[in-house]
């Protein structure tokens, strides 16, 4: 059992049932009344993220999380596979798992899987992709790089917004977190 005493970011433990990971806290001693702990916690079913407010002293059951680093192979009849990088093994994937990172996922990319108690929790794809351009309009003479933007289909099937100078080829640097553009390579 663990308590407030003993939250650090990136703890993960489980309350109401749900399995949780503290991605803030804070300890706040007012000068009238008990003292609490504000966090900002990740639901690691569904990756939603909400603010909870904790007593001092309060328990709660810490898990045991564990990651590994898998590497993306393919996609098959609405199965993702990934082999585990130190066993070999291949482990098929819902698109459920993957529904806010299949947008990014490449094959051969190498990824970070969460698992608790034998159970894929969560796929982390690195913070910034390269991904090539497979479909977009084609740059007008005299485009600028602050000129304005236009969509651009990635190699993945995802469309992000692009500067006017960005031709079907290019590589683009890709923030995951937000999906949006951040430059040529």
């Amino acid at each position: 059992m663990a308590t407030t005493a003993d939250f650090r970011n990136g703890m993960t433990f489980e309350m109401e049932g749900e399995l949780w990971k503290i991605l803030e806290f804070l300890h706040v001693k007012p000068g009238k009344g008990g003292a609490f702990v504000r966090t900002k916690l990740r639901r690691l079913s569904d990756g939603a993220v909400i603010e909870h407010t904790f007593r001092a002293g309060e328990r709660m059951e810490e898990v045991r999380i564990v990651a590994r680093s898998m590497q993306y192979l393919y996609e098959s009849n609405g199965l993702y596979y990934f082999m585990d990088e130190e066993t070999y093994e291949q482990h098929p994937f819902s698109t459920e798992l993957l529904e806010e990172v299949i947008p990014y996922l490449k094959e051969n990319m190498t990824v970070k899987v969460l698992w608790y108690e034998e159970r894929p929790l969560w796929v982390e794809v690195p913070q910034f992709v390269e991904l090539q351009v497979e479909k977009t309009e084609p740059g007008v003479r005299g485009d600028t790089a602050t000129g304005g933007s236009k969509p651009a289909v990635l190699e993945t099937g995802t469309t992000v917004q692009v500067p006017l100078f960005v031709n079907v080829g290019d590589v683009l640097k890709v923030d995951t977190t937000t999906g949006e553009y951040i430059t040529r390579v």
